[in-house]
């Protein structure tokens, strides 16, 4: 999505420019984009209480919750709405956001709110993001700027330490960045080069399969930097949160299509909810039970972003789960 529809934010790094109505073109023909007035692409309101009666949920996450290549209506929390009765969704994704941003949304908007359920949405390729500090973003003439972002260290005493805030509005001066800093440039995932040739060629798939393809290597050990930074982020916002939350590990098509063996993390994130005793969900077994031309339907052909059928095998696997923790107050 262009940086254009997005607004600086001191602490989060940016907000959608708020009450911002405008379609978007893309490969499937275009989509409405509308926002809020608190920078968010979201329907309603957040200061609007809830209808008597209505349950609220408040969701978070990266692109793939705030609905790239979607209108808002096809969004999987959008969707929720139809299958599960007498609920509303306030839906704080921000595209091209990490786990760490999207908690930063929550304590500046979001704590106070009265809600029955909050959902985390943690796309699993943002364990990249959370350990870095800058993030690529390509214009529509194809140039890269380099923007940075908050981000949370460990303090000596083991606690989350805020860092780079106030965020600067503009892109960096790449020239400025010394090597040290360049390593925490998130460029989109691993092996770049090789991935855009491959993306070329046409051999994507091949080439995943031939070198069984892991595309969040992070997960792989208890230990790594990057997991332990997840982690302690996750837990720190669960803990403060007032309302039952739902954690969601959401897979990318390499784990959906059966490219990539998604157990690492899935084994991190159940083991996570489990310690910190939230509610858990997990998708994917819902997601790969589709037939295999279905689950390359959930995605569109170059975007890998979730198409309306995407988002709709997402709501219809995250519906029970969210109406067993809400009860009869949301039964259809």
């Amino acid at each position: 999505m262009s940086r254009h529809l997005f607004a600086p934010h001191s602490t989060i790094g940016y907000t959608f420019v708020p009450e911002t109505k405008v379609r978007v073109p893309h490969e499937s023909g275009g989509y409405l984009v509308r926002v809020n007035r608190s920078g968010f692409r979201c329907d309603r309101e957040i200061d609007a209480p809830a209808a008597p009666g209505v349950q609220r949920i408040m969701l978070f996450g990266d692109s793939f919750t705030a609905g790239d290549g979607v209108s808002n209506a096809k969004r999987y929390g959008d969707q929720l709405e139809t299958a599960i009765e007498n609920i509303e969704v306030l839906n704080f994704g921000i595209s091209g956001s990490g786990t760490d941003q999207q908690y930063l949304a929550w304590r500046e908007y979001a704590e106070p709110l009265d809600a029955q359920l909050t959902v985390i949405a943690v796309l699993v390729e943002n364990i990249r993001r959370v350990a870095s500090r800058y993030r690529v973003w390509v214009d529509v003439d194809g140039a890269e700027h380099i923007y940075a972002k908050p981000y949370f260290d460990f303090a000596a005493d083991g606690s989350l330490e805020l860092k780079g805030v106030p965020v600067p509005p503009e892109p960096m001066n790449t020239q400025s960045l010394g090597d040290d800093e360049a390593e925490f440039i998130d460029r989109g995932g691993r092996f770049e080069p090789l991935r855009k040739l491959v993306r070329a060629t046409g051999l994507k798939k091949v080439a995943q399969r031939i070198s069984r393809y892991q595309p969040v290597p992070e997960y792989g050990d208890t230990d790594n930097p990057a997991w332990k930074l997840m982690s302690a982020i996750l837990s720190q916002w669960v803990k403060t949160v007032k309302t039952p939350v739902l954690l969601v590990p959401l897979p990318t098509y390499h784990f959906v299509e059966a490219l990539s063996d998604p157990l690492p993390y899935q084994s991190r994130y159940a083991e996570l909810a489990a310690s910190i005793g939230c509610h858990y969900h997990d998708p994917l077994a819902d997601l790969v039970a589709y037939p295999k031309d279905e689950r390359r339907a959930f995605r569109f052909e170059t975007d890998i972003h979730l198409t309306p059928t995407g988002h709709a095998a997402v709501a219809r696997s995250l519906a029970p789960a969210i109406k067993k923790i809400l009860g009869d107050g949301s039964t259809s």
